[in-house]
Order: structure tokens, then sequence, then C-alpha cells
């Protein structure tokens, strides 16, 4: 599983700097060529709005897996040591129903605008809502790797590329 989990996360973060190295090359050409040339590529906008709708999703489990979204946790850090393990499992099985509902959501949701198509790439809308399943499915993914750390000792993942507790010090 170990196996499985490093891959996947490898492969969740090697889309996501893909996606972002397209996005600014397109926008970074585009703002070029309006102001060298007064032409601008018609489908750059959309095609960047859409990348990044997609990076936003995508990026949504490992920044979940390091601890990376705005949480209170004072009142757990008052509490006795069970029953803040009671409250983050409260909060672990919302998350979990959270990220069941969005991809449920989701996929009815690229259903009802499949088709519906983009202006300027004549796209179907299904495939820029398609990361909100496919994010939320990722997500919890990562969520169920991690989740067993964080009830119990309020632990995110943490390795060579970011450290929650190192972060969470500055």
């Amino acid at each position: 599983m170990k196996t499985f989990e490093r891959y996947f996360l490898a492969t969740n973060r090697w889309v996501l700097i893909v996606m972002l190295a397209v996005m600014s090359v397109i926008i970074f050409t585009n703002v070029v060529l309006r102001y060298t040339t007064n032409q601008s590529i018609e489908w750059a906008e959309e095609v960047s709005r859409h990348l990044m709708i997609w990076l936003t999703f995508l990026g949504c489990g490992p920044v979940l897996r390091y601890g990376g979204h705005i949480a209170v946790e004072n009142m757990q850090d008052l509490m006795p040591r069970s029953v803040a393990i009671a409250m983050r499992l409260v909060i672990a099985v919302l998350i979990f129903a959270l990220f069941i509902f969005l991809t449920w959501f989701g996929l009815d949701y690229m259903d009802r605008t499949q088709y519906q198509q983009t202006p300027a790439t004549q796209i179907s809308f299904a495939y820029v809502y398609a990361a909100l399943p496919i994010g939320s499915a990722m997500t919890l993914i990562h969520w169920l790797f991690i989740v067993r750390d964080y009830v119990l000792e309020r632990k995110f993942a943490s390795d060579e590329h970011f450290d929650a507790t190192a972060s969470a010090s500055l």
C-alpha cells in the first residue's frame, strides 16, 4: 500500500506541475503577443481558467495531506486527549462525507453540462467540471492515507518537500 501511496502522490504532484507550467506558458505567451503585436490568442484566457479550476481541485488532496488547509485547533488543544480524539473523529467523518458528496455531485453536474460547449474551444463543459469529482475522489484517497494519524495524534504527512510541523512554527 505504501508503494501505491508513493506513486499516487508523485503522479498527483507531476500532473499539478505540468498543468501549472502549461498555464504559465499560455498566459506569458498571450501577454507577450498582446503587447508586442496587439494580437492575442483567443482561447488563452478560457484554457487558463479551466486549468486553474483543475489545479484547484487536483491540488486539494496534497494540501489536505500536509495540513495546509485552514483549521481552528485551539479547542481541541484545550480538551483532554480522549475528547480531542473524539472531536477529530467527528471531523474525519464529516470530511469523508463531504468528499463522497462532492464526488457524487460532481458526476451529476458533469452529466447535466455534457451538451454545453465552451465559447472559445468548443469542448463540452463536462470536461471542465470533471475536475470536481476527480479532484474530490483523489482528495478522499489522500485523506484515507492520513486519517488514522490525524485522528489519533493530529499528525499530518511530511516529507522532504513539505513538513507541516515546520511550516506551522514559522
